[in-house]
């Protein structure tokens, strides 16, 4: 038998693998310059732990990070921004109710409306709630003004109750802080309420609660001294009102002297007093004989442009009954809100007037703030 030489043999071996391999590199070369079929794509979860106690039907946003390993700067909760082209009005949806600490819903508009609370007297002076929404009738500076909203209900309100605490009110307060009281049990139960006391300064000594006893503590927190900064507190009274979500807001103010410390004017108050959603001002003015004109007068003005009422009982027995009243009229009010035919954004003061007008009715009153100053800003300035 022809049996070849080993070196030829080995030869040949080595010429097929080098020749096998050859093939195989070459077909391993084509397979990877062909495209993936779509079915063979891995899907974009593959490769991705679950997340724990994901909602089924969700999808958790993959975290990033920058190249230096540090997290992206756009914080998270942060929307995008809308993509170009797309419609101002797609691009946030409006802004709808959304409750606050205490659980009020308050709607977050653009104010472009006047809201306006009106009580109705008739010439007896007394309370009437049955009229519709037909009955009144809105003027600005002489123009009749389209009613948009009208209601008569009984909702909560923001008051802040303020006390003089001069030298000369120590042997009133007791009377005082009962009559307070007794207006914040008549009232709503849920109202918020607030305390200030002033003599020749002011002071919060109760923030907006609905605890008795808390306004109760806060009232018969009495340091008497001398000066009475009336104007003072009504402004920085007005300033904490500001803060309350709730729409209606009311001032229950009781003093017994004229004005000697404030560093505001008369003016200055009620001008504040008239910025857009201002307070409704009821005054008690336990007055003497000495300087009553000039006092008398002063809370006469600032009730009267705010739609509140100004009272001056001969007796300190009489305050407990006048603070009931004045929760009965709070309680009782209309609440129209319109549109300026002159917008808001013009500025200016704007002269109110309301009537009403019904069947069976004659000579009704309407008790409303008589103007506002439109488009204005303000700041708090209440002190701790």
């Amino acid at each position: 038998m022809y049996m070849p030489k080993l070196g030829t043999m080995l030869l040949r071996n080595r010429l097929a693998c080098l020749l096998v391999l050859s093939f195989v590199t070459v077909g391993l070369v084509w397979a990877q310059t062909q495209p993936t079929p779509p079915s063979a794509q891995p899907s974009a979860s593959q490769g991705q732990s679950q997340q724990p106690n994901q909602t089924p039907g969700t999808q958790s946003a993959p975290s990033q990070t920058t190249p230096s390993g540090q997290a992206p700067a756009n914080p998270a909760g942060q929307q995008n921004p809308p993509a170009q082209g797309q419609p101002p009005s797609e691009q946030a949806p409006a802004q709808g109710p959304a409750a606050n600490d205490n659980g009020v819903f308050v709607f977050h508009a653009e104010a472009q409306e006047v809201t306006l609370h009106a009580t109705v007297v008739d010439e007896r002076n007394r309370l009437i709630t049955n009229l519709a929404k037909g009955d009144f009738f809105v003027f600005e500076n002489s123009q009749p003004q389209q009613i948009r909203s009208f209601r008569q209900e009984d909702i909560p309100v923001a008051i802040g109750v303020v006390i003089d605490n001069s030298g000369s009110m120590r042997e009133k307060r007791e009377e005082v802080n009962k009559a307070a009281i007794n207006l914040v049990k008549a009232s709503n139960p849920g109202d918020q309420v607030f305390v200030v006391n002033f003599s020749d300064e002011y002071y919060l000594d109760q923030e907006f609660t609905s605890d008795i006893k808390k306004l109760q503590a806060a009232l018969e927190h009495v340091e008497s001294r001398g000066g009475t900064a009336l104007y003072d507190a009504i402004v920085a009274s007005a300033d904490e009102l500001g803060k309350s979500p709730l729409q209606r807001k009311v001032l229950f103010v009781v003093t017994d002297g004229e004005d000697d410390a404030s560093q505001e004017s008369l003016e200055q108050a009620v001008h504040r007093l008239q910025q857009e959603n201002g307070p409704t001002v009821y005054a008690i003015g336990l007055l003497g004989q000495e300087k009553a004109r000039k006092a008398k007068r002063a809370l006469e003005v600032i009730a009267d442009r705010t739609g509140g009422i100004s009272f001056f009982p001969p007796t300190l027995a009489e305050v407990d009954e006048i603070s009931r009243s004045i929760a009965r009229d709070i309680r009782n009010q209309y609440t129209i809100t319109y549109k300026p035919t002159n917008p808001r954004s013009n500025g200016g003061y704007r002269k109110v007037k309301v009537e009403a007008r019904a069947p069976g009715y004659k000579d009704l009153q309407v008790r409303t703030r008589d103007g506002y100053f439109a488009d204005e800003k303000r700041t708090a300035s209440t002190k701790q």
